[in-house]
């Protein structure tokens, strides 16, 4: 489920919006609808913008539209060594601050390719590299703990793959036991790797949830991500209020005992 939050002129669309791309992934079906409902209002004008906007690769942007639950990586993808990839970025970096017209030879940007190439590689875009996959410990559940477990306001630092801008949030995982558990940071670093990556993140709400039904061997997994996304914040609405919710249910957290029981847990005020 996508909630998308925040104060709009068109509030109402937006949500409409939201909802019917889950239950219409493909954007086809997204125009269809749109067109019909505002036909509806004799709003020829809106009905051709948005038809148009669709054909702008720049509105499927702002519109956050998600690919495929899987990162779309080229075959070739890990072919050059860290070192080649550094290089190479580092050179599209320089062209790209020369072409907007800033001097290399200052002291404070003279280095600036080299830091922005390298941060790329090995940290923000770090989770692209499977090598960094951490390796989720787990162990059986000799105590027959049969509750949930909740791990609350996990930092989430990741990249809109649409603008290349910051998403800064909280992700709650829980998960009920089988038989097995895993180590309480291994959720954290599977969390941060799968944001350290060009993300939507709805994705990664998605990946968060299904690596750890694989880890675990149950699908009682459930994730919710509560982020704010500085593409929205800091451009085009430039709206620093509103924050994007995001929820995976799997299993026994699909039933709505056991969604509101996550819920409560959630807001409990936890302070040392």
């Amino acid at each position: 489920m996508l909630i998308y939050q925040g104060y709009w002129c068109f509030n109402g669309f937006n949500y409409i919006t939201a909802i019917i791309i889950k239950l219409l992934p493909h954007p086809n079906y997204f125009i269809v609808y749109l067109c019909h409902s505002f036909l509806e209002t004799d709003n020829n004008y809106m009905t051709m913008k948005i038809e148009n906007d669709f054909n702008d690769y720049d509105a499927i942007g702002d519109d956050h539209i998600g690919s495929s639950s899987d990162t779309p990586l080229r075959p070739d993808a890990f072919e050059l060594s860290n070192a080649d990839k550094i290089e190479s970025i580092k050179g599209d970096v320089k062209h790209i601050l020369e072409t907007l017209g800033l001097d290399l030879n200052d002291d404070s940007l003279k280095g600036t390719p080299n830091r922005v190439a390298k941060m790329f590689v090995y940290e923000i875009f770090g989770g692209l590299n499977p090598d960094k996959k951490p390796s989720a410990s787990t162990f059986d559940n000799k105590y027959k703990y049969g509750e949930m477990l909740v791990e609350k306001n996990i930092t989430v630092y990741s990249t809109c793959e649409h603008h290349l801008l910051p998403i800064v949030g909280r992700a709650h995982i829980a998960y009920i036991s089988n038989g097995t558990v895993v180590g309480l940071s291994k959720m954290n670093r599977i969390v941060d790797y799968y944001a350290k990556r060009p993300q939507v993140q709805e994705r990664l709400t998605i990946q968060i949830v299904r690596e750890l039904q694989e880890v675990l061997g149950t699908e009682d997994v459930a994730c919710i991500i509560d982020a704010k996304h500085l593409c929205v914040n800091s451009r085009g609405i430039r709206d620093i209020e509103s924050s994007t919710v995001t929820s995976e249910f799997g299993g026994k957290f699909k039933e709505n005992t056991k969604r509101r029981e996550l819920l409560d847990y959630i807001q409990l005020d936890t302070q040392f």
